[in-house]
């Protein structure tokens, strides 16, 4: 099966561009004031012009309320939604039923965390698939830190991995996991938020190279 990729955190055109051209599956904007690497729904509006057919727009929030998707999705035109705050599987499913969004729940993997029945309480709220990035005490996503990847479970639900992917470790995390889809942000970047062109395509290179073994 093919995996696929995800570039995030975007913040510039050009990087869509790269993105696009690079065969990634999906883009990413992060609606999260503290990071780096927010855009505002004015910034999204003109970033998703740039994106076409057949590639997927993910907005990702942190504990943002169902009302404030719903108003932010009046303007921007997102395909599914990336829950990676603290929301519990009642609040996925509320947000869900308001945005009337596919949505999918990041998961930091914490090491006494029982991971499989964590992953199945949002699988049984409706998640179209789990992001499981590794566990920072303060950041949520963006850490540059991967997680015990012999941990990455089989599971009936797609899986996506995240967390300190970069264009040298890319093929040896797919082969090693055999997750549905990667996400990668800082592993592209040039600085928070600047992606580097020939990074990104190293780094899609590198996930079909590692798809095909």
């Amino acid at each position: 099966m093919r995996t696929r990729a995800k570039i995030c955190g975007i913040t510039r055109s050009q990087d869509v561009q790269s993105a696009v051209d690079a065969g990634a599956d999906a883009i990413g904007f992060v609606f999260y004031p503290p990071s780096p690497r927010a855009v505002t729904s004015v910034q999204a509006q003109q970033l998703i012009k740039k994106i076409p057919a057949y590639v997927q727009v993910v907005g990702l929030f942190v504990n943002a309320t169902a009302q404030e998707i719903t108003d932010l999705l009046a303007d921007v035109p997102l395909d599914v939604l990336q829950l990676h705050g603290d929301e519990t599987p009642e609040q996925c499913i509320e947000i869900a039923r308001q945005s009337k969004r596919r949505w999918y729940k990041a998961i930091q993997v914490k090491p006494d965390l029982d991971l499989i029945n964590e992953i199945q309480r949002y699988q049984q709220a409706g998640a179209s698939a789990i992001l499981l990035d590794a566990w920072h005490p303060d950041l949520k996503g963006g850490t540059g830190v991967q997680f015990d990847w012999s941990k990455f479970p089989k599971l009936d639900i797609p899986l996506i991995l995240a967390g300190g992917l970069t264009p040298e470790n890319i093929q040896e995390a797919i082969q090693t996991t055999q997750p549905f889809a990667v996400d990668v942000s800082g592993g592209v970047e040039s600085a928070k938020g600047i992606k580097d062109q020939q990074l990104i395509e190293r780094f899609m290179q590198g996930v079909h190279c590692g798809s095909a073994k």
